[in-house]
């Protein structure tokens, strides 16, 4: 397992969501978008999964994710490579429930402030319907890869 550096926690702690990759039954990538619920500076991501779907059944074949992060603005960005597992939801912990739903109420709020500021109103709010966590995807980080061009890398 291998720490995370605090500069890359707190990247990704301000992400709404990153894309997680796993390997489908043909070999192929198959990416798909998850939020961060908890990050243990050892080496340990956790990720919400809603819906057990290809994502789970892939991890179930084949362990090695990655998951990346970007900040188009800043143009910096993270690939986080390791061996994910999964956790169901009957022994996911309240303390993670509360996270997870207080990331949706927070991405809930900044999408209607926005349309209020922008005078656009929208009718349909994804995270409002979200189901319930069906288990927590856990990745033990084994390796880090910044995404940034070499001339622009800042030490970690």
């Amino acid at each position: 397992m291998k720490k995370i550096p605090p500069p890359i926690i707190d990247f990704l702690r301000v992400q709404g969501f990153v894309v997680v990759s796993s390997i489908d039954k043909n070999g192929f990538p198959h990416s798909s978008c998850k939020g961060i619920v908890k990050i243990d500076p050892a080496g340990e991501i956790y990720l919400v999964d809603v819906y057990q779907g290809v994502t789970s059944e892939n991890i179930g074949r084949n362990q090695q994710v990655s998951i990346s992060g970007v900040d188009e603005h800043k143009f910096i960005g993270y690939c986080l490579k390791g061996k994910a597992r999964l956790i169901q939801d009957e022994i996911i912990s309240q303390e993670i429930i509360k996270t997870w739903e207080d990331n949706i109420t927070s991405r809930l709020t900044k999408r209607l402030l926005r349309n209020v500021v922008q005078d656009q109103g929208q009718g349909h709010h994804p995270e409002a319907s979200l189901p319930h966590p069906k288990h927590l995807i856990v990745l033990e980080v084994e390796e880090i890869v910044d995404l940034a061009p070499h001339h622009l890398k800042k030490p970690v």
